[in-house]
C-alpha cells in the first residue's frame, strides 16, 4: 500500500528517516562540542566578562558572525574540498555531517551565549568572591543556573539543524530531504512530497515538545 501511494518502497522511506536522524545526531554532537566552548568564550571575553579580552572576543565574534552569514546551501559547496579531505568524499550522508557541523556550531554558540547572559551577574560576583576559578564558575554556577535555558537553546538549534539536513539532500546527503528532492520534486510525486513535509512537521513537534518538557522539569526542580 505504501509503495502504491508514494511510489517508493517502505524500506526506502525508513532508510531516509534513519539517515536524517544519523546526520542530526552526529552533527548535533560535534556541533555542541564546538558550540559550547565558543559560547563560553564569547561570554567570558566580552567587555565586563570574567576574562575580558578584546582581541579574543573580536576574533571569535567575527568568526561566528562570518560563518553564520553564509547561507547553508552555499556553505555546502564552499567547504566541499574540506569535506572531501575529512571524509574522503563530497557526497553522501557522512559527507553532509561536515557542513552541518560548520552550520550548527556558531548558531549554538550564539544561543548558548544568550543563555549564559541570562544568569544574574550577582551569582557570578558571588562565585568570584568565594574564590572560584574559571572552571568552577562554569561548572558550579553558570551551568546549573542556565541549564533550563540551555535545554531550550539546544532544542531550537536541533530544529534548525533538522531543516539543514533536508537541504543536505542537494549534495546527495540522503535523508528525508533527499527523498523529497529526488523521488518527490524531480518526479512530480506530490504524494511523497506531502508525506515528507508531514514527517518533518512531526519531527519538529516532537523535538520541541521534548525540549519544553525537559526545561519545565528543570525549572520546577530549582
Amino acid at each position: 500500500m505504501v509503495n502504491e501511494f508514494l511510489n517508493v518502497s517502505s524500506e526506502k522511506l525508513i532508510e531516509s528517516i534513519v539517515q536524517t536522524f544519523y546526520m542530526l545526531g552526529w552533527s548535533l554532537f560535534f556541533g555542541t562540542l564546538f558550540g559550547i566552548p565558543l559560547g563560553i568564550t564569547l561570554v567570558f571575553t566580552r567587555k565586563g566578562g570574567i576574562r575580558s579580552n578584546g582581541i579574543v572576543y573580536f576574533l571569535v565574534n567575527g568568526i561566528v558572525n562570518l560563518v553564520r552569514s553564509v547561507p547553508f546551501i552555499i556553505l555546502l559547496v564552499f567547504i566541499a574540498p574540506l569535506t572531501k579531505a575529512i571524509t574522503g568524499t563530497r557526497i553522501g550522508t557522512k559527507a553532509a555531517i561536515v557542513p552541518l557541523v560548520f552550520y550548527i556550531a556558531p548558531y549554538l554558540a550564539r544561543l548558548i551565549e544568550s543563555s549564559f547572559l541570562e544568569v544574574k551577574p550577582g551569582i557570578i560576583e558571588a562565585a568570584k568572591a568565594m574564590g572560584a576559578n574559571t572552571f568552577q564558575v562554569i561548572w558550579y554556577f553558570l551551568l546549573p543556573e542556565a541549564k533550563a535555558s540551555l535545554v531550550l537553546a539546544l532544542t531550537t538549534g536541533t530544529i534548525g539543524l533538522l531543516g539543514a539536513t533536508a537541504m543536505a539532500g542537494t549534495i546527495g546527503g540522503g535523508g528525508v530531504g533527499d527523498l523529497a528532492l529526488t523521488y518527490g520534486y524531480q518526479r512530480f510525486n506530490n504524494s511523497l512530497m506531502f508525506v515528507t513535509v508531514v514527517l518533518l512537521i512531526i519531527f519538529v513537534q516532537l523535538i520541541q515538545a521534548t525540549g519544553n518538557y525537559m526545561s519545565k522539569r528543570i525549572r520546577n526542580h530549582e
